[in-house]
């Protein structure tokens, strides 16, 4: 699969972690980790995630030349539903899905992409605040992905900043997921901005999940995620995502 150059976000991909992209990790997790007086902890610090079984919900989009996006499992009566930023859904050839995925291991499986589902809004006018996408992995021995997983609950009509969200995704130039907890603040009325450093080309589509594990915002929109690494974008989340989601969740 080709994949066009998305500003800051779904760009080119790498392989294996040289010994350059190491001596970075130290710089992610060098802020201060200070609590936050209004937040579960430290605030706008982006650090390497621990592996775990709450964050393999989160995992890395695979085309023919490696990682290049990001994408989520979010709850659906199938059990089967990743979403991710629609402009990481475009192109030909085949996806795969890898949760958890960290160091070239895929702990929880490798799942291909059956069928994707883009608004009208992106695929008639790549309109930004329609940058939003769902996509339908295939079942492996009669499970489902949110089986094996588990998932997030897609949520719209939420207030912007209501509380702080955590950002996680796969930096193309890593092979392992970072994170940010920060509070999101309005961009106009349909976006939504943040401020977390470090989430670089490869973290469109990363999920933003409040403290009630609800997704209430997928890095994208604006400038495609944002044309630097320290501020990122989602689209509000509104009708047009929710009848989206029951569109991709239903009927099969």
């Amino acid at each position: 699969m080709t994949v066009s150059p998305e500003r800051k976000r779904a760009s080119r991909t790498v392989g294996p972690v040289c010994l350059a992209v190491m001596l970075l990790v130290p710089a992610l997790t060098s802020a201060s980790l200070a609590a936050a007086d209004d937040g579960p902890g430290p605030l706008g610090v982006t650090a390497v995630v621990p592996g775990a079984a709450h964050s393999a919900r989160v995992g890395a989009l695979f085309g023919a030349d490696g990682h290049f996006c990001t994408a989520s499992v979010v709850r659906s009566p199938h059990r089967d539903l990743i979403v991710t930023a629609a402009h990481c859904l475009g192109g030909g050839g085949d996806l795969t899905f890898v949760p958890g995925y960290r160091d070239g291991a895929a702990p929880y499986g490798v799942w291909r992409i059956r069928e994707r589902f883009v608004p009208g809004g992106w695929s008639e006018g790549r309109d930004e605040d329609s940058d939003v996408g769902f996509a339908v992995l295939e079942d492996q021995g009669g499970r489902g992905v949110e089986d094996v997983v588990g998932g997030n609950r897609f949520t719209t009509g939420t207030a912007t900043g209501a509380t702080p969200v955590t950002v996680t995704g796969y930096p193309d130039a890593l092979e392992v997921p970072v994170g940010c907890t920060q509070r999101p603040t309005p961009y106009g009325r349909t976006q939504q901005r943040i401020e977390c450093p470090d989430l670089t080309g490869g973290t469109s589509g990363s999920p933003w999940v409040d403290g009630d594990d609800r997704v209430v915002g997928v890095l994208g929109g604006h400038e495609r995620g944002g044309s630097t690494a320290d501020v990122s974008y989602s689209a509000v989340l509104g009708a047009e995502a929710a009848e989206l989601y029951r569109e991709a969740s239903g009927g099969r």
